[in-house]
């Protein structure tokens, strides 16, 4: 079996990719009689869905999986376990089960890779949320400990009142640009002229 596309995938560091990859040559392994349940990547598989937060099609893959595998693959049960987790809206509980497994060198920067990003999603959340929160519910969010669940919003421009142990979130200002079509403006401007005569 060919696994290039998803290895140079891998090192290329286009985590958004991995899991179409794995659907596609999943698929054409089948198609092609090729037997490779034994040596699939069932981890890595999981691990790309749940990377770009496709949760319904990690739960299909889990289901799909062979009773066997999960049984001899402890880091196939790992993986799913994440899935799980964001599936019943744990936070806290994904960052524990990224944490509750030593993961092999393979999947070791995926799971790092998604971490990170899953950081950065809650934080979003909890930037569209609130207006203050606790640092303790900061912290259970991000999974982090409180010190550092502390800074991380501080760098983002959080204040923090230690009397209280509230934090005060900053809103980003979103910016965006407007394209001006030049035929929205002809139309508005016969509409007005149309108005006015």
């Amino acid at each position: 079996m060919d696994f290039t596309p998803l290895t140079d995938t891998l090192s290329s560091k286009s985590y958004d990719k991995i899991s179409d990859i794995c659907d596609e040559l999943m698929l054409k392994f089948a198609a092609e009689g090729i037997p490779f349940q034994d040596e699939w990547p069932y981890a890595i598989h999981l691990l790309g869905h749940i990377y770009v937060n496709d949760i319904n099609s990690a739960r299909f893959l889990w289901k799909s999986i062979p009773s066997a595998v999960k049984e001899n693959q402890p880091e196939v049960v790992a993986a799913w376990r994440i899935g799980q987790k964001l599936w019943t809206r744990d936070y806290a509980g994904v960052h524990e089960a990224i944490r509750g497994f030593d993961w092999s060198q393979e999947t070791r920067v995926l799971v790092a890779a998604f971490s990170e990003l899953y950081t950065k999603r809650m934080f979003q959340l909890l930037l569209s949320a609130y207006s203050t929160i606790s640092i303790q519910d900061t912290a259970h969010f991000l999974g982090m400990n409180e010190d550092d669940a502390a800074n991380y919003v501080m760098q983002q421009g959080w204040i923090v009142d230690p009397a209280s142990g509230m934090l005060t979130v900053k809103k980003q200002l979103i910016v965006t640009e407007q394209k001006l079509d030049s035929s929205k403006l002809q139309r508005l401007t016969e509409y007005v002229f149309h108005l006015e005569h």
